[in-house]
Parts: C-alpha cells; sequence; structure tokens
C-alpha cells in the first residue's frame, strides 16, 4: 500500500493511454503486440512501468522499425 511519501513505479493500461493521449484499447492494443514501451504481463493483469514509459516520451524509446532506424 502507498502512503503520503511513496510513488508507484508502474502504471494502469489505461493511465498510460491517458498519458498518450490515445484510446484504452489501442493501448491494450500495442501491449499485447509487445509495442508499449514499460508493459509487463503481472498474472493476469499488464502494467506499464512509468520510468520506461517517460523514457520513450523523452526519445529515448530503444524501438526499432523495420528499416532499422531508432523511432524516438
Amino acid at each position: 500500500m502507498n502512503t503520503a511519501n511513496e510513488v508507484a513505479a508502474t502504471m494502469s493500461v489505461t493511465q498510460a493511454a491517458k498519458l498518450l493521449g490515445i484510446g484504452r484499447q489501442t493501448a491494450y492494443d500495442l501491449a499485447a503486440q509487445g509495442k508499449l514501451p514499460g508493459a509487463r504481463r503481472l498474472g493476469r493483469r499488464i502494467i506499464v512501468s512509468k520510468r520506461a514509459l517517460e523514457r520513450f516520451l523523452d526519445g529515448d524509446s530503444g524501438v526499432v522499425t523495420e528499416g532499422g532506424n531508432d523511432v524516438g
């Protein structure tokens, strides 16, 4: 359980979708395809690393396109 001074290291796919400005279903589709940065399955749940998502938004995505170029 989080106290007032603790910040969660993860977020839900729905929260990630809001942060990215995309739809909830699109975020779940991306997570299923392995294309949502920081998304990991934890049992039946999918969680998203805040740090990985922030790095992606800062342009350090590590995502490579088919042509071999870094997207971010």
